[in-house]
């Protein structure tokens, strides 16, 4: 738990656990609770691809300070518990989110679902599955679509993820020449690059393959809950054009530009999650 507390302000606790969620996966999910109870929401916290708790570790601290957060690490990451064939589509994980909200009795009380990258996607398909709707969404960079060259498909079917360690700097090279702007924010790569290096490169590939021919166009007409998407202007992964699409396409989502990678995810990011919030009260 020491070490958990580096992600939380100060004299908030935390707690580790392992929730299933299915028959055949368990989630680990850590609780932090503030020193003093708010009136604020709960936050389901979930972040993107084998994304890393030390790449949010600066809006963590900042939103702990008066926010109960529910931090969720979903099936593809390596900390989960996987028996059998297991599916890793978005709408598996959306229903993953979703029995957590039940789990953790959010719905009577109301949440705001914050998700990056994968993790707001998959918080997008879960509203399909919830009870009840939650307060709000905070999107930073949804995927509408995953972009993975056809060539890059093939070798990912037949790739033996035993050559993870071979094939690994492969996509660090595609992502800094073709998909990241270092020069606007090296650290974005960086933080990719220790993503890749923690990754399980099992579930990584199964991952990889379920998302490969998704898109979310069609799910986003159906979603009315007050939505803030977030993206930055100088992040071409995240493609901010289809930021916009997607909240041109929404009943009552608002975009929103932090111009870098680094802004979505620093302590100002969860200063604008809290004048959004005011607004919807």
């Amino acid at each position: 738990m020491d070490s958990l507390s580096r992600y939380c302000a100060r004299g908030s606790t935390c707690k580790e656990e392992m929730v299933p969620v299915s028959p055949n996966v368990s989630l680990r999910v850590i609780t932090f609770s503030p020193s003093q109870q708010e009136q604020n929401p709960a936050i389901v916290f979930v972040p993107g691809l084998v994304s890393l708790m030390e790449g949010w570790r600066e809006v963590l601290l900042e939103m702990t300070k008066d926010f109960t957060v529910y931090y969720i690490e979903t099936r593809e990451k390596i900390t989960s518990k996987v028996k059998g064939k297991v599916d890793y589509s978005l709408e598996a994980i959306g229903q993953e989110i979703a029995a957590l909200v039940s789990h953790f009795n959010l719905e009577s009380r109301g949440c705001i679902l914050f998700g990056s990258s994968l993790g707001a996607t998959a918080i997008l398909e879960s509203t399909r599955f919830l009870d009840t709707g939650p307060l709000c969404l905070v999107l930073i960079g949804p995927n509408a679509v995953f972009r993975i060259p056809k060539f890059y498909r093939f070798i990912v079917r037949i790739f033996n993820p035993r050559l993870y360690l071979v094939f690994k700097p492969v996509v660090k090279w595609y992502l800094k020449t073709f998909r990241l702007d270092t020069e606007a924010d090296y650290a974005q790569y960086e933080k990719y690059c220790q993503s890749l290096d923690a990754a399980d490169p099992w579930k990584l590939k199964k991952a990889a393959i379920a998302f490969s021919r998704y898109e979310v166009w069609d799910l986003l007409a159906e979603i009315d809950f007050p939505t803030l998407i977030v993206g930055a202007s100088r992040d071409t992964l995240h493609e901010p054009e289809n930021l916009k699409k997607m909240v041109a396409m929404m009943k009552n989502a608002v975009y929103l530009d932090l111009e870098t990678n680094k802004l979505t995810h620093s302590s100002g990011m969860v200063r604008e999650m809290r004048k959004y919030i005011v607004q919807l009260k």
